[in-house]
């Protein structure tokens, strides 16, 4: 009868832990780049070119590839400018960056910052780069340092060496600048 209890007790309890389930695995609710990518690679790198000169290169933590792999999702991006003969003269750095190679478009997102070798130091929430047209611009704020003087304003356009620089509007500074005309 004691034996007959005991298994009796033993069986009651081993159903009532089987009941408790605990919590339940977190499940994501929206679809991720890397479900719908064509390919995910990490630790890239791309060179850009242009009419076999190399105008820069393209470094990033991941990217997602689209459309029959021409187009770039980035992750954590970096991206150095050379100059006309294929020189260093910059570097781009986003939280993230799409590249569309048909199209030769770099745009960064998120911290966008660009130092030239000159010690310029341009910094906007988004950038885009027409690699056919070496040419940066942004339609959103930005802030522009150089020695001794700071710009900034409302959109720009400008080389990737921050030399040639327009400012769409609202320009602010603080320093000495050369104006339009008078050199």
């Amino acid at each position: 009868m004691r034996l007959a209890l005991m298994v009796a007790t033993i069986a009651i309890a081993a159903v009532a832990g089987c009941k408790n389930k605990g919590a339940a695995p977190p499940v994501r609710g929206a679809a991720s780049l890397a479900d719908s990518a064509e390919q995910v690679m990490f630790n890239i790198r791309f060179l850009l070119t242009d009419k076999g000169v190399q105008r820069g290169e393209l470094f990033a933590d991941t990217a997602y590839m689209f459309d029959e792999n021409t187009r770039m999702d980035l992750r954590k991006v970096r991206s150095t400018f050379n100059t006309s003969t294929g020189a260093k003269d910059g570097v781009m750095s986003a939280d993230r960056g799409k590249y569309n190679s048909r199209q030769q478009m770099l745009e960064g997102f998120g911290n966008v910052v660009i130092v030239t070798n000159d010690g310029k130091r341009l910094t906007t929430p988004q950038l885009k780069y027409m690699q056919g047209i070496n040419e940066v611009s942004s339609d959103t704020s930005f802030t522009l340092v150089q020695p001794g003087k700071t710009l900034s304003g409302i959109g720009f356009k400008s080389d990737p060496q921050l030399t040639h620089f327009s400012i769409k509007k609202g320009a602010k500074g603080t320093g000495s600048f050369v104006l339009p005309g008078t050199e």
